[in-house]
């Protein structure tokens, strides 16, 4: 269980912002939706443990992220918290399933080749698998993001614009994958975004 209280932060007392609470479970996900300048990037790092809201509390499977040091956060999120960016990033003097081993490694979890190798067949990149990151696509490089971020089982999965540079049908097709992922992982799934294409596919939506 993802739960919150209603959340303040601000910026040197100038930019204020006030998040509602979350409430999330197992294989769950959750759409946040707001216009740029209403602080959407500010509350993914706050749910992921970057930033330290001024009121409220967060707590993931029952622990409170203010309870934890910020090296015990470091680790907690590593093992427990994935990130999707609207700008992938890798390690470019390495392929992509490499990429991934290495995530599984950084994270504490089994290196597993089997395991990389059967999670980019499922999500269409198989035949990319000793690619370079940099050759991908845009599409490509979105769907190999989303490989990076379950790979390790997380608990909960933050998507941060994952689909604003996108065409329609790519899309379609990372959010998809990414709602299925999540399910198969069990994980917790929270896209924050302003791309209201994305309105009809959640039934669970929040605007900021």
């Amino acid at each position: 269980m993802l739960k919150t209280t209603p959340i303040s932060f601000s910026y040197d007392n100038i930019n204020s912002f006030i998040f509602p609470e979350i409430s999330l479970s197992d294989a769950e996900d959750l759409l946040i939706l707001g216009k740029s300048g209403v602080g959407k990037t500010t509350f993914i790092q706050i749910l992921a443990g970057l930033l330290k809201p001024d009121k409220g509390s967060i707590s993931l499977n029952g622990v409170k992220y203010a309870d934890l040091s910020m090296k015990k956060m470091d680790e907690f999120r590593g093992k427990n918290i994935s990130l999707v960016f609207q700008k992938p990033y890798f390690i470019n003097s390495i392929n992509l399933i490499e990429n991934l081993l290495t995530t599984l490694k950084l994270s504490g979890n089994e290196v597993d080749n089997k395991k990389c190798g059967y999670l980019l067949e499922q999500i269409g990149l198989s035949d990319k698998s000793y690619s370079k990151t940099y050759e991908l696509s845009e599409g490509e490089k979105q769907r190999a993001s989303i490989a990076m971020a379950v790979c390790k089982n997380p608990d909960l999965i933050l998507a941060d614009e994952p689909t604003a540079s996108l065409d329609d049908e790519n899309c379609d097709i990372i959010i998809n994958l990414l709602k299925e992922q999540a399910k198969n992982s069990n994980s917790k799934l929270i896209i924050i975004t302003h791309d209201q294409r994305l309105k009809s596919q959640f039934k669970n939506t929040i605007n900021l």
